[in-house]
């Protein structure tokens, strides 16, 4: 064989998994045929939020008046921020690239595709591996109504040319909220349109309430229940026509409905892979594929796709393989967030998953930070623990708020570690902060799950 392992993806998963193998002393190969890092370093989180940090210097400006500031706020230059993000990105591309230089790896800048089992294609070079690790991610999809390729989707906001005045963003996933308050924050009129009644479907219901009213205080337009119908061009605007009979004027739509895995071309069938119904890999607990040699990691398996995951994936393969430690990672309590405006965070349960198994005391807290005493904003924090009443155990930490994303990093340990709601009332907070309000809620707010106790 030319390598004891071919990964096939230069993202987050692929690079992580061939740089360790190979720091094992494995002949290791990585192929990426569009840029190194991934979607999440070139048109994913890393762009994104620094797209969102723009959004909140300008808020900042507008609050500081309550403070004692003066500040006179000028246009914002949509043009300096795209270059300044290009040149951080290019940056970050160089990393990922040296990484595996460093670490010896054979690098393949071109599309491998599968031959047969232990064969690729490389760029038209032959090249056969022992084992083969498929990292691929995913990709946004476009989905199909009338006038719909007049729409955009994700990869394509990163390189806009100008800042649209007007923007309907179609979905209410992470990508269609964030970027939502990303064109609001930076000066647009924004309508999000989403089938669902509320945002962020699978999220707990008291943030997904708690996000649709900090939406709609940040002037952007709800539509919820609605899909879209149909675009057409009217001059330079854009006429969308929605379920219910509404046509939005817009300069620009955004479609946010949805990825995929990308396995498409890949020659899959030749190697043997299983793929599911949504094209994704499928894999087990150990991250083989139905092809004992083979493997897959990150968002092409279509399990939990983020970034941290697809890297702890990779880093857990690369030391089972090649070096002395078998190991695996855990997929429950994996902490995440939403850099809508203000962000989201959660980890472990929510409270509807959490009473489907039983009787759970809830504990919510509602108010307004304390910044935003003095600065007028109208902006609300909101704070659960979902806790199970037998064990005392604590399932579920969700917060909607300013620095909830590094709030819930350091309950994320505590969760995982299996704290208790007494362990948490123990903790002395920080005062004055945010924070401290997870361990001071004492009064319960409602029980949940009594009725399937009852069953």
């Amino acid at each position: 064989m030319d390598f004891d392992l071919f990964v096939i993806g230069g993202g987050s998963a692929g690079v992580r998994c061939g740089r360790i193998a190979a720091g094992h002393g494995a002949r290791v190969a990585v192929a990426e045929e569009r840029f190194w890092g991934g979607t999440c370093v070139n048109v994913g989180c890393v762009p994104k939020k620094l797209l969102v940090q723009a959004g909140e210097y300008g808020g900042w400006a507008d609050d500081a008046a309550g403070f004692g500031w003066t500040i006179k706020k000028g246009p914002h230059d949509w043009a300096k921020l795209i270059a300044a993000k290009d040149r951080e990105i290019g940056r970050l591309n160089a990393i990922y690239r040296r990484l595996l230089d460093n670490a010896h790896a054979t690098i393949f800048d071109t599309r491998a595709v599968f031959l047969d089992p232990h064969t690729l294609d490389v760029g038209g070079q032959r090249v056969t591996a022992e084992r083969i690790v498929i990292a691929t991610g995913g990709h946004p999809t476009r989905v199909a109504f009338p006038g719909s390729e007049h729409a955009i989707i994700s990869d394509d906001a990163f390189y806009l040319p100008t800042m649209p005045r007007r923007v309907a963003v179609l979905g209410s996933g992470y990508i269609a909220v964030e970027f939502a308050g990303i064109f609001a924050a930076l000066g647009a009129q924004v309508d999000l349109v989403y089938r669902a009644p509320l945002p962020l479907r699978g999220f707990d219901q008291d943030m997904r309430e708690a996000l649709a009213e900090a939406l709609t205080a940040q002037g952007i337009t709800l539509h919820p229940g609605c899909t879209p119908r149909a675009l057409a061009l009217d001059g330079d605007a854009k006429i969308l026509t929605l379920s219910n009979g509404t046509d939005l004027t817009t300069d620009l739509v955004f479609s946010a409905l949805g990825r995929a895995p990308a396995t498409a071309g890949l020659g899959l069938d030749k190697a043997g892979v299983t793929t599911g119904l949504t094209g994704a890999v499928v894999v087990d607990a150990h991250l083989h594929t139905s092809q004992p040699h083979i493997y897959a990691i990150g968002d092409v398996t279509d399990r939990l796709n983020l970034t941290p995951v697809a890297t702890a994936e990779g880093h857990a393969l690369a030391d089972s393989l090649f070096g002395k430690l078998a190991r695996s990672i855990s997929l429950h309590n994996v902490p995440t967030a939403v850099f809508s405006t203000p962000p989201l965070a959660t980890v472990g349960l929510t409270e509807e998953q959490a009473a489907a198994h039983g009787p759970v005391d809830v504990y919510v807290s509602k108010f307004t930070p304390m910044r935003h005493t003095l600065s007028g904003r109208a902006r609300k924090s909101v704070m659960k623990l979902v806790v199970d009443q037998t064990t005392q155990k604590v399932l579920g930490a969700h917060m909607l708020g300013e620095d909830a994303p590094e709030i819930m990093q350091g309950l994320a340990i505590a969760l995982v570690m299996g704290a208790t709601k007494a362990d948490f009332d123990r903790t002395i907070g920080i005062h004055p902060t945010a924070a401290e309000e997870f361990v001071t809620m004492r009064t319960r707010t409602r029980v949940a799950g009594v009725a399937k106790a009852a069953e």
